[in-house]
Order: structure tokens, then sequence, then C-alpha cells
């Protein structure tokens, strides 16, 4: 399962879950079920972009995280 470290990375940069949903024109409740792994998929621009206004690597921005 991959897992995003969307909030770690917004508080090391000291911006809030609001600031971001603005940047990328993208609602609450979407960027929450990004961050709790409850979506299906995730389109490349979404990932471009969270690097982006994250100022961090795809390495930084998504763990996978094994199922035991």
């Amino acid at each position: 399962m991959l897992k995003f470290n969307i909030e770690k990375l917004l508080k090391k940069n000291k911006k809030s879950k609001y600031w971001l949903c603005q940047k990328m024109n993208i609602t609450n409740r979407n960027l929450n079920r990004i961050i709790n792994g409850e979506t299906t998929s995730i389109s490349f621009k979404y990932i471009e972009e969270l690097c982006e206004f994250l100022d961090c690597t795809i390495d930084e921005l998504i763990d996978i995280e094994k199922n035991v």
C-alpha cells in the first residue's frame, strides 16, 4: 500500500492543508482521501504538483508499506 507523507511535509514546510488545497485547486475532502489512503488512483499531475509545492522528491512524498 502506498502511504503519502503529505502532512509530515506540510509541517516541515510550515504550510497548511488549506494552503495546499488552494495551490493545487483540489478539495479538502479529496486531499484527505489521498492522505488517508482512501483513493485507488492518483494522476501524475497531482504527484508532480505535490512534489513541487511541498518541495520534495517522489521518494520523500511516497512510502510503500507492505501488507502483513
